[in-house]
Parts: structure tokens; C-alpha cells; sequence
């Protein structure tokens, strides 16, 4: 395996986990989501990867969207957490804490060895 198809499969899943997160914390726009996630390079996303996710999201009702006038140009579509949106990224946290845990147990064993 490739390590560009590697990288691919883990962001995906970690990807919309963070925008769940980040949604979670207050209400964001798509391009503003772009903008924070751009931050952190293993995260950066572009605007046609993260409207599809975020119309799957809306869809399974796990985020809900409204509009709202901007101060600098035109409405924005902001979206905010349902509850079954907030127990699934609880869900999710829950998850991503055994599993980067697991993780980090073996990279200290492999420590060890080296």
C-alpha cells in the first residue's frame, strides 16, 4: 500500500470527527471550517471534499444548518449540532481516545526495541 492511500483512509474518518468537534464548539460556515481545519496541514480540506460530508451529515441529521447575514457580504449557511449529532461526537471521543491511546502504548513499546 501506497503511503498516500494509507494517509487517505485515516484522514477520512478522522476529518469528519473534527468537524463534528469543531461544529460542536459553536456554529461555523463551510469556508470558515476550511479555514480552521487549513491550520493544521495533515487536516487541510477543500471545499469539495467538505460539502459532500457535511450534506451526508445534514442528511443523517446529525447536523442541522440555517442562514445567517453576514457583516461582510452575503448570507452564510452555518451549521450546528443536533443532539444525535452531539452523542455521536461524544461516541466518537469516547473511540478516538482508546484508539490514540492503543496507539501510542505500541509506538512506546517499539521504543523500547529500537
Amino acid at each position: 500500500m501506497e503511503m498516500s492511500e494509507w494517509t487517505s483512509q485515516v484522514r477520512r474518518g478522522i476529518l469528519e470527527y473534527c468537524i463534528l468537534q469543531l461544529i460542536g464548539r459553536e456554529p461555523r460556515y463551510g469556508y470558515e471550517l476550511v479555514t480552521l481545519l487549513d491550520q493544521w496541514e495533515p487536516l487541510a480540506i477543500t471545499e469539495g471534499t467538505l460539502y459532500p460530508l457535511l450534506r451526508r451529515l445534514l442528511k443523517d441529521q446529525y447536523i442541522e444548518s440555517y442562514w445567517k447575514e453576514s457583516e461582510s457580504g452575503p448570507p452564510r449557511k452555518y451549521y450546528s449540532l443536533t443532539a444525535s449529532g452531539r452523542e455521536l461526537t461524544e461516541q466518537m471521543s469516547v473511540e478516538w481516545n482508546k484508539i490514540s491511546s492503543a496507539v501510542g502504548h505500541i509506538q512506546w513499546l517499539g521504543g523500547e526495541n529500537s
